[in-house]
């Protein structure tokens, strides 16, 4: 009986996860599924309810009618669920300790945020998890499955922040800069301009929440339409050393042996970077004293990065200088 409800209670989280995330193969990530896993799945439950709950399409997965009826049901009970869940982890907790709860898109200032927290707070039980998907990562926030986020926001792709979030902004605007082959002659420059990689194949992940958005904008206002391979980023290194495509990284992205990392012209494509928590939640230090580390970890990233730091000297911020780290 009890693993019946388990199943039922699954199913549910699967529909609403289909939902929330917009298509199969994104709620499949999130869930720790494979896709075709999850597509199963899917067709087992409209099976047994007589019906197609989604209309599936090029740009992704909507309800039908029969759809939103189901997920106006499920999600309270979905929701009842997690919640007696984290009681239970809670109590659990209580008894071992305290823990902080910790979710990051993919950031080079990740490791130094753990470090510095792990100096903070020594006897906290201190986890992250990583995510492409910054909304998914806020919706965890949100529900009490992490205590704190830090993510980023394309510019001209709004991120989906759950009500009652808040959010301790890092930086306003943070420039993408291009990874490109050392052999290809735009690399010579110190800046590149998007036409000189007109003729290029670009490296896309679709999965970044906005990052395909805010690629198109940028060609679009370029006058360039680009060829486009869809990818991981942290698997592209290969084919970018061979001149197979560029890329968009972060600033602090690490220069590899046959690859350059250079500033676009005008700096056209940019992310906010932000952390977020929710003010009722307990967490295991102040949230400024989170953003804090936070802040320290990636200034020392971003002022040991030789092309940002170049980049950053010329501007007039969006950081300040760099000054001796404080301990915790």
């Amino acid at each position: 009986m009890l693993r019946s409800v388990e199943l039922e209670v699954r199913h549910l989280r699967a529909v609403c996860a289909i939902a929330d995330a917009g298509s199969v193969r994104r709620a499949a990530r999130e869930l720790g599924m494979t896709q075709p896993s999850l597509t199963t799945q899917l067709r087992r439950i409209e099976k047994a309810l007589g019906g197609q709950l989604f209309f599936r399409g090029a740009t992704g997965s909507r309800p039908t009618p029969l759809g939103h009826s189901v997920l106006c049901r499920a999600r309270p009970i979905v929701a009842e669920m997690r919640a007696l869940i984290d009681e239970i982890a809670s109590a659990s907790v209580r008894e071992r300790g305290v823990r902080l709860r910790i979710g990051s898109t993919n950031s080079r200032a990740v490791a130094g945020w753990l470090r510095r927290l792990r100096v903070r707070l020594p006897d906290t039980d201190t986890t992250i998890r990583t995510d492409v998907s910054a909304n998914a990562l806020l919706h965890m926030v949100a529900m009490g499955q992490l205590d704190v986020a830090f993510v980023h926001e394309v510019e001209g792709a709004p991120l989906r922040v759950p009500d009652g979030l808040a959010e301790h902004e890092l930086i306003a605007r943070e420039p993408q800069f291009i990874a490109l082959s050392d052999a290809h002659p735009a690399a010579a420059r110190d800046v590149v301009h998007l036409g000189d990689l007109a003729d290029d194949q670009w490296m896309v992940d679709p999965s970044v929440d906005g990052e395909w958005a805010g690629l198109r904008r940028i060609w679009t206002a370029a006058g360039i339409n680009p060829r486009v391979v869809h990818g991981d980023y942290l698997t592209t290194v290969d084919l970018v050393t061979a001149g197979e495509v560029v890329t968009p990284c972060q600033p602090t992205a690490r220069s590899r042996p046959g690859m350059a990392v250079r500033p676009l012209h005008g700096d056209p494509l940019a992310v906010r970077l932000f952390m977020a928590v929710r003010p009722e939640g307990a967490l295991a230090a102040p949230a400024d004293a989170l953003f804090a580390d936070l802040t320290a970890s990636y200034m020392e990233i971003a002022w040991s990065s030789e092309t940002y730091r170049e980049w950053l000297m010329r501007q007039e911020g969006p950081l300040p200088l760099p000054v001796p780290a404080a301990a915790p």
